[in-house]
């Protein structure tokens, strides 16, 4: 009855409710010590502008992740997409309000600290070592369940005083000589670093 569905593989549900980027880690190798890119977002885009991002953005229809961070990355730092060496994907960020971040982790090649005017205000690097060593500043909102109006209370046990669960969201913070790396950014940044600890991927 069900042979069909022997080689399926799990989805997460919802999946097409999710807004889907993609970001990459942008590693600069120097003759003293690996650094991370960062870009500023310019002041002329509608959302979040100034603020401190990875190369990234959204995955267009029918394309896939590593296409898509290999064509961002190429856009905003005007280099080419054979100079992006990408080492492996990385995790995926997930939000509360839906919205899915596909991090990558790749080593730029022959990058001379160019980028698109109008979407960068400026690059700066950081030492990975900082990272390493760095615990980043946490802070933690709560998130409340708020049904839309016309819920329908009357077909749930308890109605109106239905006890709807909350959750925690952690807000991470670095701070770098005058930059500050927070939000999305910083929560993927110390994902990575975790995974190099653990990997043992950076000495």
């Amino acid at each position: 009855m069900f042979d069909r569905l022997t080689h399926h593989m799990p989805e997460i549900i919802d999946w097409d409710m999710y807004k889907q980027n993609v970001v990459l880690i942008p590693i600069l190798e120097t003759k003293q010590e690996p650094l991370v890119l960062f870009e500023v977002r310019s002041h002329n885009l509608v959302s979040q502008p100034g603020e401190v991002c990875f190369p990234g953005g959204k995955i267009e229809e029918n394309e896939s992740p590593l296409d898509a961070v290999l064509r961002e990355t190429s856009e905003e730092l005007l280099i080419s997409e054979g100079d992006i060496d990408i080492i492996c994907p990385l995790h995926t960020y997930t939000s509360p309000y839906q919205l899915l971040v596909h991090s990558y982790l790749g080593i730029l090649k022959n990058y001379h600290g160019t980028f698109a005017a109008d979407e960068v205000l400026e690059v700066f690097s950081v030492p990975l070592k900082y990272f390493m060593t760095t615990k980043p500043r946490k802070y933690f909102h709560t998130i409340h369940l708020q049904p839309e109006e016309g819920f329908p209370y009357d077909l749930i046990p308890g109605g109106k005083d239905y006890p709807w669960h909350s959750g925690k969201y952690e807000i991470c913070f670095y701070e770098y000589e005058g930059h500050v790396i927070w939000g999305i950014t910083a929560k993927i940044m110390k994902a990575a670093v975790e995974l190099f600890k653990r990997e043992k991927a950076f000495g």
